[in-house]
């Protein structure tokens, strides 16, 4: 028979044919009618040019090619189920696979021993590969090159799938014993430090210079650096101020000022409306299904949602 003209709901009905015996119990198990069934099987006994089934008195009973057939039917009709039959996920200790995540050094700094232990406990067989901010992540994750993008979403095709994780605000982060260590934060104050800004760009302004400026005010950007760490390097050895990612009062600690603490960095509440920053995750639709994937997603869900 051509492959074009192959029925897959034949080889289900040969099964139940043959396991059954019967045209009406047939029938009944893939809930059609005796008549429905019938034709089905005068279509079968063509196709194979073989009678199958044939009458012994009340019964019905197999022919020698049917009995040949009675196993490789069925295992037919399994495979097909099993081809046809949604995923339903994928157990995590039996996944082999790299993941590739798109991210910036900060949230790549954040991320990673949290996704590293829970792959160790619950998918040792899964590898990471993190990769710097790139100027569009559209394409990588079309291409297959990314399986992830995570950081302040931007710049995504129409496709895109993208899902917010935390919601943080912008703090100051100074070293210890900085002149504006231990006294309350004003926009003067903040305006009249030295700061390194963060850009991939290489800009020298963003939205603090946009809320200062509403109070007539400017600050000085010594150096701009494209990653959080190398800034917040610098502004933890001298006098400089640097913006930190931080949760929002009343929440959790941010795993994202995890890096900011451990250089010893002091975080400021700036008393300014900024607006927040918002980091979520995005990924080709492609991956939305796939067990492995979902695995991943979860994963970075309870690593960044404290």
């Amino acid at each position: 028979m051509p492959v074009s003209t192959l029925d897959a709901n034949l080889a289900v009905a040969l099964d139940a044919l043959l396991t059954e015996q019967s045209v009406t119990r047939a029938a009944a198990r893939l809930q059609t009618s005796p008549a429905a069934m019938s034709r089905t099987l005068a279509r079968l006994r063509r196709v194979l040019q073989d009678p199958l089934l044939v009458r012994a008195g009340q019964a019905m009973v197999p022919t020698p090619r049917a009995e040949a057939l009675r196993e490789e039917a069925a295992a037919v009709v399994r495979r097909l189920e099993a081809l046809l039959t949604p995923s339903g996920g994928i157990d995590p200790a039996v996944l082999r696979r790299t993941f590739t995540v798109q991210t910036s050094d900060l949230v790549g700094a954040a991320l990673a021993p949290g996704l590293l232990e829970l792959a160790r406990r619950e998918a040792p067989g899964v590898s990471l590969r993190v990769l710097a901010e790139e100027w569009e992540a559209g394409p990588a994750l079309r291409e297959g090159r990314v399986d992830l993008e995570i950081g302040a979403i931007d710049h995504v095709d129409p496709e895109t799938r993208v899902e917010d994780l935390v919601q943080l605000r912008m703090a100051a982060g100074v070293r210890a014993g900085h002149p504006l260590d231990g006294e309350a934060l004003t926009p003067a104050g903040l305006a009249a430090a030295e700061h390194v800004a963060v850009s991939r760009k290489g800009r020298f302004t963003g939205p603090l210079d946009t809320a200062l400026a509403e109070h007539g005010l400017g600050r000085r950007v010594s150096v701009v650096l494209p990653g959080h760490l190398a800034a917040m390097a610098l502004a933890a050895a001298g006098d400089l101020v640097c913006l930190v990612p931080a949760g929002r009062p009343g929440e959790p600690p941010s795993p994202l000022a995890a890096a900011a603490r451990a250089m010893g960095l002091r975080l400021l509440d700036i008393p300014l409306p900024l607006p927040p920053l918002v980091i979520g995750m995005a990924w080709h639709p492609r991956h939305t299904a796939d067990g492995g994937h979902q695995w991943l997603r979860g994963a970075v869900r309870r690593v960044l949602r404290p």
